[in-house]
């Protein structure tokens, strides 16, 4: 990098041809070069961009660090998750001020099943003395044998979502050989002596085999395999434990199948076969498999079936479907129902007593919240957990007697610093698209702010694969909040918010709508005057990163900065290329550019495709070299064409870290919360706001 009187120098990629050949056009990708991870000259520009950033970033490092401290500072460093019963045990995590990661433990229960806190701790993992000598740590997930004694649980060093499986004795301490990589998930059979794990294929990243392995004899043996790659498969275990259930998934087709947990050699069988179009999966409560399935039902509907003959033919329905309303997931009891369900854009319960055949509501106090099954291990428990918050209330755990209804508030996220959710309001919104859908925005801001177009706003959206976003609390977007930002989340088609069709409607061949929806729901801030266009800044990631360089190629005008993390932004080269992580199983969702009509269509919105001689918006980019979901070649390529398209003086930066860590950026608390000052402080400067 070198220096002018006006400041640090960008650095140029150079241009290699490199011609593709796609339905008889030939393509010239001049950046195509950077996806050569090892060569020399790639690490050097990367490495060069970095550079650049820190140059043109150096200002900023006092208020990122302030702002480092302030989020610190409203964060319980110490704290304890609330204990959750499975068995003789009650499991916990906690964090102690000063490590990285949590600690997983558990102590015994007392007489009656009662938690006992004076009950000698077990420590079963410290995620701290597992990342010692490492640079990235992530826990895939762990659990506890039947027997209680020991432990299986996965771990990734790379931050290439590459997961190496173990057991611990917990008894001796003693931990396993690695006994599988690139397991993607586990469960214990019930004679606490079989695992069954699925693993991934090590091109594509796709869950493919699943495996048996007898703990007391030798090596794995494979059970099944996916060959279809569409479809990606996991392994679980019903709610009562009596079942292994094994799903194979597409976009939209699901199959499951299932296996007594008691006989791990037996043979699994299909539930239903596989048939296009038809979504379900299943729990086990009573003798009876209950079955959502959208069989006749967009948004699906409940059904059971005598475990003998699961067939349609003796289906007897629960719930019906309801047009307005998605069925999102089930929870069985022995002598309840918990059903999670989105409605208006909104989480809720609904308890059916298996008895009585009634129906109860689990009501919420506010009118923009989030709501989140819990976890409750023990299948005969009279109560439910689930998890509470808003955007102005921490996240809260209660936990709800289904015979009455009644909650009770176990713990509620302490956030220090003296906050009061009273000087906050929080509201829902419905901007209107261009084709006449009515798209929920959910809003958060301190009191006081004016209504006259001058407030900074910070817009975010994701909008892709139906996964929808809740209104959730975050104690740093107070940074936000306190320096006078509003900020909304836009709940855009691609999404689930407003049931299956609001996924349909931003996918495939209309994916524009989840751009067009973004965009009006901007244009509808600033004539409502929450905003205007230099005010209005903008963040994705991954597909929300998709979403950012599309808008910014559609309306450049309207955004003062965008923050894009992780992006999918180079959509044809990807979903070209057979052999990269997730390319064919996603053709589902974004269409099979093989076919001229998808090519044509995705190369219209293809970010990377679509980038144009004209002035954009200050754009902040950031990424990890060991991203396994978005390779780091396409932010990187982005930048490196815009950076000769551009026509204006606005900051265009890319940030990579070159050292291990995912799709989900560093793995340690305090680091990531770094990572966040940072770009907070980075978006808050575009406003004009540096204190």
């Amino acid at each position: 990098m070198t220096m002018l009187a006006q400041g640090p120098v960008p650095p140029t990629a150079k241009q290699v041809e490199h011609v593709s050949v796609w339905h008889g056009e030939k393509v010239n990708d001049p950046w195509f070069w950077l996806r050569e991870k090892t060569n020399p000259d790639v690490v050097s520009y990367l490495n060069a961009e970095n550079t650049y950033t820190e140059a043109v970033t150096a200002g900023l490092k006092p208020f990122s660090e302030a702002l480092y401290k302030e989020m610190l500072g409203r964060i319980k460093q110490t704290d304890l998750s609330v204990p959750v019963r499975r068995g003789a045990f009650y499991y916990y995590s906690r964090t102690e001020e000063g490590k990285q990661y949590p600690i997983q433990c558990r102590r015994k229960a007392a007489q009656g099943g009662v938690y006992d806190e004076k009950a000698p701790e077990e420590v079963l993992l410290d995620q701290n003395e597992l990342a010692k000598g490492l640079k990235f740590l992530s826990l895939g997930g762990m659990t506890v044998s039947d027997d209680d004694r020991t432990l299986l649980y996965s771990t990734d060093a790379t931050g290439f979502r590459q997961y190496t499986l173990f057991t611990k004795d917990l008894a001796t301490g003693k931990v396993s050989v690695p006994l599988a990589e690139r397991v993607t998930s586990f469960t214990w059979a019930g004679d606490a002596q079989h695992v069954f794990f699925v693993t991934e294929d090590a091109v594509t990243k796709r869950s493919d085999q699943l495996w048996r392995l007898d703990l007391m004899a030798g090596k794995p043996v494979l059970v099944f395999e996916e060959k279809d790659e569409l479809y990606r498969i996991g392994v679980g275990r019903s709610k009562d434990h009596k079942f292994l259930v094994v799903e194979s998934q597409s976009t939209d087709t699901w199959e499951t199948r299932y296996l007594p947990a008691t006989d791990p050699k037996g043979a699994f069988k299909v539930l239903l076969p596989r048939e296009k179009g038809h979504k379900y999966d299943l729990e086990h409560r009573e003798g009876l498999f209950y079955i959502r399935t959208n069989k006749g039902a967009k948004n699906f509907r409940l059904v059971t079936a005598p475990v003998a003959t699961p067939d349609p033919k003796h289906w007897k329905e629960v719930l019906p479907h309801r047009a307005d309303v998605l069925l999102e997931g089930l929870e069985p009891f022995r002598d309840f129902l918990v059903v999670s369900e989105k409605n208006q854009g909104l989480d809720r319960f609904r308890i059916f007593d298996v008895k009585l055949k009634t129906w109860r509501d689990v009501t919420f106090p506010e009118s923009v919240y989030a709501a989140f099954p819990g976890g409750t291990p023990e299948y005969t428990s009279p109560s439910f957990r689930f998890s509470y918050q808003s955007m102005v209330t921490p996240a809260s755990v209660y936990d709800c007697d289904m015979a009455s209804g009644k909650q009770t508030l176990l713990k509620q996220m302490e956030v220090l610093g003296g906050y009061d959710k009273n000087q906050y309001t929080t509201e829902r919104l419905w901007a209107t698209a261009r084709d006449g859908a009515k798209v929920p925005l959910s809003v958060v801001y301190k009191k006081g702010v004016k209504r006259d177009g001058s407030a900074p706003l910070f817009l975010y959206a994701y909008g892709s694969y139906g996964a929808g976003m809740s209104a959730t609390f975050s104690s740093t977007r107070l940074s936000l909040l306190d320096r006078g930002m509003v900020y909304v989340l836009a709940h855009i088609r691609g999404g689930n918010e407003m049931g299956e069709a609001w996924h349909d409607d931003g996918m495939l061949m209309k994916k524009m709508n989840t751009f067009t929806d973004f965009i009006d729901s901007a244009d509808f801030l600033v004539k409502e005057r929450w905003t205007s266009k230099d005010r209005l800044v903008i963040e994705g990631g991954s597909a929300g990163g998709l979403l950012m360089g599309a808008v910014t190629n559609l309306r450049p005008d309207l955004f003062k900065a965008v923050h894009s993390a992780v992006p999918f932004v180079d959509v044809m080269n990807t979903m070209m290329d057979a052999s990269l992580p997730l390319t064919v199983g996603e053709y589902l969702e974004w269409g099979n550019p093989n076919e001229k009509a998808a090519f044509d269509y995705m190369r219209a919105y293809s970010p990377y495709d679509n980038l144009a001689r004209k002035a954009y918006p200050a754009i902040l980019i950031t990424t990890s070299f060991n991203d396994s979901q978005v390779m780091y070649w396409e932010p990187a390529k982005y930048v490196a064409k815009l950076r000769t398209l551009k026509t204006d003086n606005n900051p265009l930066l890319l940030k990579i870290k070159m050292e291990p860590a995912g799709h989900g950026g560093a793995s340690g608390r305090y680091d990531a919360l770094k990572d966040k000052a940072f770009e907070t402080a980075w978006m808050l400067q575009q406003v004009g706001i540096t204190k």
